[in-house]
């Protein structure tokens, strides 16, 4: 087995177990120790893995952000059941704050619903849904992130004082027992500020960001009303969910397939 081959197989075994030592992998892989341990430092100089005494473990701290285009293409069957699971939940003459998540962006772009007054940082989503009846989009003002198709900076939060919504949805960069987690701090603030201008707060987050941790924590799960996932939560975070009475709503494979709990 050449190197590349055993690299991917000790990151595949990672994702299961969590840890490897170094006599895992001379058995699991046939090697000598000191090629085992040249696995493992390839690894971390790759930024796959963290070592430790005896062997490695998955980094804890997820750091890596995406673009707009690249967040567009990941995961895009759950990403879709989601947003229309999401969809389902926003009724007309509603009132709309969105963040700058695609998940999100897909969900108001299902709408079948009317009325609506949308304020969001998004530049994506404004001009994608300002196209739409029955709706009337506000950009809010603010610095603008052309990788990422949105605004921000400390003239979008204080924006964000002149308003009161029904409802906000919000994509997640990561869902802890802890809580909303982001990689940015910026956007982490801007949506703590997000959530104390709606009355009802929706979060949208497929089965990958749970148990994510991230740099900046952005509210508490008390803070959350509604979760819309793809999968049900594993044991730890299902309890921790239940605990803060956030109700989970998983999306099913059929457009109407969708379950409640909580």
């Amino acid at each position: 087995m050449y190197q590349e081959e055993r690299l991917a197989a000790i990151l595949q075994y990672l994702q299961q177990h969590q840890r490897i030592s170094v006599q895992e992998v001379m058995e699991k892989f046939s090697v000598s120790r000191d090629t085992a341990r040249r696995d493992i430092v390839k690894l971390e100089e790759q930024g796959e893995i963290l070592r430790t005494r005896g062997g490695a473990i998955l980094p804890r701290l997820s750091k890596k952000s995406y673009s707009h285009q690249e967040r567009m293409q990941l995961d895009l069957s759950g990403k879709h059941r989601i947003a229309q699971a999401a969809a389902r939940l926003i009724k007309d003459g509603d009132y709309l704050l969105l963040d700058a998540s695609t998940t999100v962006q897909l969900a108001v772009e299902s709408l079948q619903t009317k009325d609506h007054v949308i304020i969001t940082n998004s530049i994506a989503t404004a001009a994608s849904v300002a196209r739409k009846e029955g709706v009337l989009v506000k950009l809010l003002g603010g610095d603008v992130n052309p990788q990422n198709q949105c605004v921000h900076g400390s003239r979008t939060v204080a924006s964000l004082a002149d308003y009161h919504v029904d409802k906000l949805l919000v994509g997640a960069c990561g869902l802890t027992t802890s809580g909303l987690v982001s990689t940015n701090e910026e956007e982490g603030y801007l949506i703590r500020e997000m959530i104390r201008r709606a009355d009802q707060v929706i979060v949208l987050a497929d089965h990958s960001k749970f148990g994510k941790s991230m740099l900046y924590r952005v509210a508490g799960l008390e803070r959350i009303d509604m979760l819309v996932t793809d999968r049900e939560p594993g044991p730890e975070m299902a309890e921790a969910l239940e605990k803060s009475e956030v109700e989970v709503i998983v999306a099913g494979e059929a457009d109407d397939d969708f379950s409640k709990k909580g």
